[in-house]
């Protein structure tokens, strides 16, 4: 036997007793199919251009044109036809000769992947009837002129979505005649948010426009008390996009037959987004060092990401929460989900579900990172993905949460969701997918503890407020900020949340008791700390106050710890150890300063120059501790960009992007990246250094292709600054 039949013999998909047919999860391979499918033996004087033949197929499938006006499909940079299911679509025959009802009998084909199956949904064989009947497969002529004869199509509702393969055939009586395999009239299907038989049916037009067509978003960042927000560009319309887009259910390997249920595309995709296990789009980084690859505040949108994988099939290097989320955005987006990334601050990465974060104290009452495992993330970026759910209970549809960031393992691979928004709310944590997860992301407690010399634990603090203080989106129609944590929680302390955290204990949320330790705090003594507002390479201060509403005095003994830390909340280092001795006068308040000096942080920074400051006091009289922690974020300097010339579709336009280095120090090896759906692709820049104090100028020429409002956005990175970015709004006229 030669090698390459041993070889190929080899490739061949293991069959089992379970199925006939090897399975069939690959959009991109085809079957032939026969031109010629004879019903025996073809007589001799049978000649196949004695019959009805297909002379051409005019597909109506240009931008103007009215199937993509009507689909809303119309900004997708794709030449085939782009359609959305449950809705009629039209295409025109053109025959040899004029087509005659009564003797001639013809019909459609549409196919999907290797082995179609009519009970898959893979095989659609279409007969012309007399009317169409809403959400179900069918064709009807609308017009017939001469040769011609133009179809209205109904696709079904539910079908699957992707790329068909489109085949005509008519019927002699010795044989079907088919039409050759042109990939010119592939057609796409995508999901219908404007089709009320679809499961991701939107009633609103304004959150259709936000939520499928608009392709740049806001990434709210920074956190609780300092929101940032900065643009990112989804570009789902972009060439290639939609096919990647469709690559990844194949590199997921979901059945083709699955995929008409956004449920389950939203469960592998929130696999497939990260690497983890099946070396999915975006290898996470979470150390600071991203050699070989692009460090995650540098993105300006998906496109790039997404293009890369598509051609390498290898990971892309590297991603963090918003990255994973704009991303996955980009995909449920293009595929027609609604879609839109949200911001929970001040979120729990609880490793065990039990809707606690331990922080242990030492005797000092410094947090023991030894032992201190859960970490509170500043801020955490998900998405949210519009949907029916018919596997819960009623009440449960609407928006899921899914997620691509890897944090803890679902059923055995890194993903999360769909979770109903509506099921964390109210505790039912007990419904698929990852419930008690997310829940434990907006509602736990934080509780300080240290152990006594006797081995006792000791409560010092239960903090129920910290987490999931603010849930946001950005607003519909605009850049600002809309909250919507109520959504996901009742209000901290209310009758509701108190009745939903027990309904999700119930359900087998783990939630601890404190009655194993003993919990007295100190009730008469406040302690609050203010930190400064503070620009990146200046000094600030931290302000400690204490009230005491006793009639005693007494003395505090108090630490601050100033860490640098992740945004996930791991400590780096700490850069910055104080103590002193505070004496609280009766009846009184009394403040304290601690000056931080930019040479205490500046060498240690981290890409996101955030700190994390932990105070801690012992009073002396009685031995108890308070115990407070905040984060806070460094103002980083930011890009400029203007534009000049006309800015007018099709003709060209200059964009000048501006930076001063604001830094006691030269900044080396810096990449400018600039991108504008609709305006420009991504382009890159290296600058090999900027001295302090001076400012560098980049101006890039372009040719806007779109009119309409358009958004630029810049970003700069190099390793002694990141998180660097700029946007402009440019409203781009008709030419």
């Amino acid at each position: 036997m030669s090698e390459t039949t041993s070889t190929r013999e080899e490739k061949k998909p293991p069959l089992n007793g379970r199925r006939a047919l090897p399975p069939n999860n690959s959009n991109d391979e085809e079957n032939e199919v026969p031109e010629v499918d004879p019903f025996g033996l073809i007589p001799r004087g049978f000649n196949p251009k004695d019959y009805l033949r297909v002379v051409d197929i005019y597909m109506f499938k240009d931008p103007h044109e009215i199937n993509k006006q009507q689909h809303h499909t119309d900004k997708y940079y794709n030449p085939k036809l782009i359609v959305r299911r449950g809705q009629p679509f039209q295409i025109q025959i053109d025959f040899n000769r004029p087509y005659r009802p009564e003797t001639d009998q013809f019909w459609l084909e549409y196919l999907m992947g290797r082995y179609p199956q009519q009970n898959k949904g893979t095989y659609i064989p279409i007969i012309v009837g007399n009317v169409l009947k809403p959400g179900e497969w069918g064709a009807k002529i609308t017009h017939r002129e001469n040769n011609s004869i133009r179809l209205s199509i109904m696709s079904s509702a539910t079908c699957i979505i992707g790329k068909f393969r489109l085949y005509v055939a008519v019927w002699t009586p010795f044989a079907i005649l088919r039409t050759r395999r042109n990939p010119a009239t592939d057609t796409y299907i995508l999901f219908n948010p404007w089709c009320q038989k679809d499961a991701v049916y939107l009633d609103d037009e304004k959150e259709r426009e936000e939520y499928v067509l608009n392709d740049v978003g806001i990434v709210f960042h920074g956190n609780v008390e300092d929101v940032k927000s900065r643009s990112w560009s989804y570009g789902q319309f972009e060439e290639n996009i939609l096919d990647a887009c469709l690559f990844l259910m194949d590199k997921a390997e979901l059945e083709l037959s699955g995929r008409g249920n956004p449920i389950k595309i939203c469960r592998v995709a929130s696999a497939v987004i990260n690497s983890r296990d099946d070396n999915g789009v975006i290898a996470g980084s979470w150390n600071n060092s991203y050699d070989y690859g692009v460090a995650p505040s540098a993105w300006t949108g998906s496109v790039d990401i997404l293009l890369e994988y598509y051609s390498s099939k290898q990971p892309v290097r590297y991603g963090q929460c918003w990255v994973f989320a704009g991303v996955f955005n980009t995909f449920l987006r293009c595929l027609g989900i609604p879609a839109r990334l949200i911001t929970n601050y001040s979120s729990a990465h609880d490793n065990n579900a039990n809707l606690r974060l331990d922080f242990f104290l030492d005797e000092e009452g410094k947090v023991d990172t030894k032992l201190t495992k859960d970490s509170v993330w500043n801020y955490h970026c998900w998405n949210e993905a519009w949907m029916t759910r018919p596997d819960l209970p009623v009440g449960f549809g609407g928006w899921q949460v899914v997620d691509g960031t890897p944090q803890e393992t679902s059923d055995g691979m890194y993903r999360c969701g769909p979770a109903s928004v509506q099921a964390i709310k109210h505790g039912h944590v007990c419904f698929q997918f990852d419930a008690p997860f997310v829940y434990a992301e907006v509602n736990s407690d934080i509780i300080f503890s240290r152990m006594e010399k006797n081995g006792t634990q000791v409560i010092e603090k239960i903090d129920t407020t910290h987490i999931g203080q603010l849930i946001v989106t950005k607003e519909v129609g605009g850049d600002g900020m809309v909250e919507i944590t109520e959504e996901y929680k009742f209000r901290e302390g209310s009758d509701e949340e108190r009745l939903a955290l027990e309904t999700a204990v119930m359900y087998g949320v783990k939630k601890q008791t404190t009655r194993d330790t003993t919990y007295q705090p100190q009730t008469d003594i406040d302690m609050d700390f203010q930190v400064q507002k503070a620009v990146l390479g200046n000094d600030f201060k931290v302000t400690i106050t204490f009230r005491n509403r006793s009639r005693n005095s007494y003395t505090a003994t108090t630490y601050l710890s100033g860490n640098i830390v992740f945004y996930t909340g791991v400590p780096k280092s700490e850069f910055k150890k104080h103590s002193f001795s505070a004496k609280l006068e009766p009846s009184s308040s009394s403040s304290f300063d601690v000056v931080i000096k930019s040479s205490e942080y500046m060498s240690d920074l981290l890409e996101q120059a955030s700190f994390h400051f932990f105070v801690t006091a012992r009073i002396n009289e009685t031995g108890k501790i308070l115990a407070m922690q905040k984060a806070t974020i460094l103002e980083i300097p930011t890009l400029r960009i203007k534009t000049k010339g006309e800015l007018v579709a099709g003709k060209e336009m200059s964009v000048i992007v501006e930076f001063t280095n604001p830094l006691k120090q030269t900044l080396e090896n810096v990449t400018l990246r600039l991108e504008g759906p609709g305006v420009l692709r991504t382009i890159k820049k290296e600058f090999r250094s900027i001295p302090m104090n001076s400012t560098l100028t980049w101006e890039v020429k372009c040719i806007p292709m779109r009119p309409g409002l358009r958004k630029l956005i810049a970003s700069l990175n190099c390793d002694a600054l990141r998180h660097v970015y700029g946007e402009l709004n440019v409203q781009i006229q008709k030419p």
